[in-house]
């Protein structure tokens, strides 16, 4: 069973289409048994880094996401989901992530006016690395986004990873733009798997069939 965590942030119902398109059993909850005896955690989501954090504070889920981690349970998170895994966001000064994965989370630079901020559509995918989120998707695959902020990509020459933490796809909007990261068990996307068509979908069921708690 998969736990989607519903904390008031926009984005979940097409998350929840996903799920039921692909055939698997979900339940949108803020429950804490709930969650923790899913096989699965899915932490969707759009909007302000802030208010997300406060929401997930005040239903005391964030301990809950904590103690998903802590317990080897598979969590996804997904756009905004992803920046709330991270320890900080330049979009909400003062405010505290998840701090489930080391770093900030930045804004995207406009290029002097040639970029159009937010980010939204789609953006082909590298994959730097091999990773089971990703088995069966072609190199240069389009998926679509919709964001502000992101976290920065910096290759380095051995593993191509990030400090305790391994980025697994890269996209490129004006800077290289950490697509999508995991450590163990904690996965994350900054574009919607769930609205991404045929590869996201696979993207989505690579998630739920090759991560196991």
């Amino acid at each position: 069973m998969i736990a989607i965590c519903d904390y008031d942030a926009g984005n979940i119902m097409s998350v929840q289409k996903a799920c039921a398109f692909l055939g698997h059993d979900y339940v949108l909850t803020r429950d804490r048994e709930t969650i923790l005896s899913a096989d699965h955690v899915i932490l969707p989501g759009v909007g302000a880094f802030g208010d997300a954090m406060n929401r997930l504070d005040s239903y005391g889920l964030s301990d809950v996401l904590r103690e998903v981690a802590d317990r080897g349970t598979p969590l996804l998170g997904i756009c905004l989901g992803l920046q709330l895994l991270f320890e900080r966001s330049d979009e909400s000064r003062g405010a505290r992530g998840l701090g489930l994965l080391p770093g900030a989370i930045v804004r995207i630079p406009d290029q002097n006016g040639s970029l159009k901020i937010p980010h939204m559509g789609w953006n082909s995918l590298s994959m730097p690395v091999k990773s089971r989120l990703f088995e069966g998707i072609p190199e240069g695959t389009q998926v679509y986004f919709v964001h502000s902020y992101y976290l920065p990509y910096v290759e380095t020459q051995e593993q191509k990873q990030m400090p305790d933490y391994l980025v697994n796809a890269v996209a490129d909007y004006g800077v290289p733009i950490g697509a999508s990261v995991e450590k163990k068990n904690v996965v994350a996307c900054q574009f919607h798997p769930e609205k991404s068509g045929r590869w996201g979908l696979q993207i989505l069921e690579n998630f739920l069939r090759n991560y196991a708690g």
